[in-house]
């Protein structure tokens, strides 16, 4: 008996690996059947750009001629064309598998969407935080943050009254500044009286000096004639 239970085969192990995602659904979904109904779409106007009348006037002898028949190879012309553009459109589709590809982003697309408005429902409610539950970072920056504000926005206020009391200094120094144009050009006018003025002493210096010299020589001369 020990023998005999010995000898039964024994189970296999189960994988820890998970089982492998289950494919998307090959059913078209909102956007591979946009996909389809563009290339129907796009093969319908080739085909029309293809008219009888274009492809007869390539042919112009058999179509005076034999028209029927031009016809006929038209029409099977033109399904040998639609029915190669679709089959060489269903070998791309499978080949890129974007049916499953498409599904998957409508799905994603639609997940995002409902998790958009699941947070903009809850987005007025706030949610309350154990303090313990929370790590030293984010602790310390709980406790950081308010003095940080309220020391930033003391900064911010003396900046704005130091940015307005140097407004106020630079016109003022622009008005001292045309002040002291004033005055120079002001001094400058004085000084070109004064020169004036000692320019023209100096002409009456010497024309007194000569007068004085013409008397002295007169008197002279009178002096010498009573002699």
């Amino acid at each position: 008996m020990a023998e005999s239970s010995s000898q039964q085969p024994q189970q296999p192990a189960a994988s820890p690996s998970p089982p492998p995602p289950a494919r998307a659904p090959q059913t078209p979904g909102p956007r591979a059947s946009r996909l389809n109904q563009i290339f129907d779409q796009a093969l319908a106007r080739t085909l029309r750009a293809n008219s009888y009348q274009n492809f007869a006037s390539c042919f112009p002898t058999p179509a005076r001629h034999v028209p029927a028949s031009l016809e006929g190879v038209w029409r099977q012309l033109n399904a040998k064309l639609e029915a190669n553009a679709k089959a060489e459109f269903e070998d791309i589709i499978d080949e890129r598998d974007a049916v499953p590809h498409l599904n998957e982003l409508d799905r994603l697309v639609s997940d995002a969407k409902a998790r958009k408005e699941q947070a903009t429902e809850h987005a007025g409610e706030q949610e309350h935080v154990v303090p313990h539950t929370l790590g030293a970072e984010e602790l310390y920056k709980a406790h950081i943050t308010p003095f940080l504000q309220e020391a930033q926005s003391t900064l911010n206020t003396r900046l704005e009254a130091t940015n307005a009391e140097n407004a106020e200094l630079s016109q003022t120094v622009q008005a001292q500044r045309l002040e002291i144009e004033q005055l120079l050009s002001q001094l400058g006018l004085v000084v070109s009286d004064i020169e004036g003025a000692a320019t023209a002493a100096t002409q009456f210096s010497k024309e007194h000096h000569i007068r004085q010299d013409a008397v002295q020589m007169d008197r002279e001369v009178k002096a010498r004639r009573g002699l």
